[in-house]
């Protein structure tokens, strides 16, 4: 299945239900979104309030055991995790990526 900014995996889909059980407050208008975007590259996108005013260490120690349930080779491949508070999900040029996707490498 082709998700709307690259592959969209059994392995992506894992991604989004973990992290949508664990942060089940996310923002409606960003849900957790993950994507295969090649064949060695996997892209993650949280947005969630508890990252606001933390240092992009304490967003990544927040969510580091999420990643490290996941399986070794998932955890590999996953190649960009955006971790955004609300408000810098709608200033963020990286945010891009997943609201204005270009398409994938054929």
């Amino acid at each position: 299945m082709l998700h709307r900014n690259g592959k969209q995996t059994r392995e992506t889909d894992r991604i989004e239900a973990i992290l949508k059980e664990s942060f089940p407050d996310y923002p409606r208008k960003y849900p957790p979104m993950a994507y295969r975007y090649n064949p060695a590259s996997i892209r993650v996108r949280l947005v969630h309030k508890s990252f606001r005013r933390k240092s992009l260490a304490d967003r990544e120690d927040m969510v580091q055991p999420i990643i490290e349930s996941l399986p070794g080779k998932t955890q590999r491949d996953i190649m960009l995790l955006l971790l955004l508070s609300p408000e810098e999900a709608k200033r963020s040029g990286i945010n891009d990526y997943f609201e204005n996707p270009t398409p994938p490498p054929v």
